[in-house]
């Protein structure tokens, strides 16, 4: 295989390593942008506040008509006061807000970018100095404290896997020339989806177990969460790509050498040259050879006795080179 058959043996893990970083930088730029619907359907988990409502139950308020309509209207006011968005949805870096018009979701504010962000509705909602939160349950204040513990390492699992898919992108370049650098490649290439499958799996299962505690604890308020499914399809193709890769590497560290496996006749000085024909040292002989012949072997036929051939120090070879 020569040099171009190297090119096509590197070409394909260094495609699938550059569409995971692609992946990993759509999953970045989710939510960066409140103008961009297609960036605004990247998120992890959406919270639904359209159908906000307390219930005089939950305030162990009787019942009647009266209490009902005071409260309606009360948290009808309190959600405008606090500015209550219909809908949320959290990124990577921040969280996005914003009302259903005309059946579509219209994002109006994304909060600051900020590193190892966490969603957290009582300081999202303007809650904090109020006794409203203490609604929440203590399963849910539990779920918010380990969230906030887990978002910490996924966005760690994250910046490294984004760093190393880059570096592996730069050695990979490497790889062109030996099988020495795919090897190295392959190295790094572990290292970035190792990264990537822990952040996939925390993202996917922190996620999961949050919308669980979030409808548990909030539904009674008609508030309900769910989960971004474009978000986690890109996160997952990253992380099949970048397998993908990681094997492409294996395989060309170990196969593809970039020499040329075609037969040559000719020296390395560049001689060319052929091969004759030696004539047997035992003389010409017609019909079949017995190759149980030896000293003083008479042939069982025809009874013609064979020359005595003796042991000879070398081998014989058929044919010689000769160059041209």
């Amino acid at each position: 295989m020569g040099k171009a058959g190297r090119f096509a043996c590197i070409f394909t893990p260094m495609a699938l390593t550059i569409a995971s970083l692609v992946c990993l930088i759509i999953v970045g730029l989710g939510g960066t942008n409140k103008n961009d619907s297609n960036l605004n359907s990247f998120y992890f988990f959406r919270a639904n506040t359209t159908d906000i409502n307390v219930k005089p139950s939950d305030l162990n308020i009787p019942s009647n008509p009266l209490t009902d309509a005071i409260i309606n209207q009360t948290t009808s006011a309190a959600k405008d006061a606090l500015d209550v968005k219909d809908f949320y949805h959290v990124s990577l870096w921040n969280y996005c807000a914003g009302d259903f018009e005309n059946g579509k979701d219209k994002v109006t504010y994304c909060s600051p970018r900020k590193n190892e962000f966490w969603f957290n509705p009582v300081e999202v909602w303007g809650l904090n100095n109020t006794n409203v939160d203490q609604f929440f349950s203590k399963e849910l204040r539990s779920g918010l404290h380990a969230y906030q513990q887990a978002a910490k390492w996924m966005f760690i699992a994250y910046v490294v896997a984004v760093v190393a898919t880059i570096v592996e992108i730069l050695v990979g370049i490497f790889a062109l020339f030996s099988r020495l650098g795919s090897l190295a490649t392959t190295i790094v290439s572990t290292i970035s989806s190792l990264f990537l499958i822990a952040f996939a799996l925390t993202a996917t299962i922190l996620y999961a177990t949050l919308m669980g505690s979030f409808n548990e604890a909030l539904k009674k308020y008609n508030i309900h969460g769910s989960l971004g499914h474009t978000m986690y399809v890109t996160i997952w193709l990253a992380v099949a790509f970048s397998f993908g890769a990681g094997l492409f590497w294996l395989f060309s560290s170990c196969c593809c050498s970039g020499r040329s496996n075609r037969i040559k006749y000719g020296d390395q000085s560049g001689k060319k040259g052929t091969y004759e024909r030696v004539e047997s040292p035992y003389g010409h002989r017609e019909g079949p050879v017995n190759f149980h012949s030896g000293p003083g072997y008479q042939a069982p036929h025809h009874g013609v006795p064979l020359n005595n051939v003796g042991d000879r120090g070398t081998a014989y070879e058929p044919y010689r080179r000769a160059d041209v």
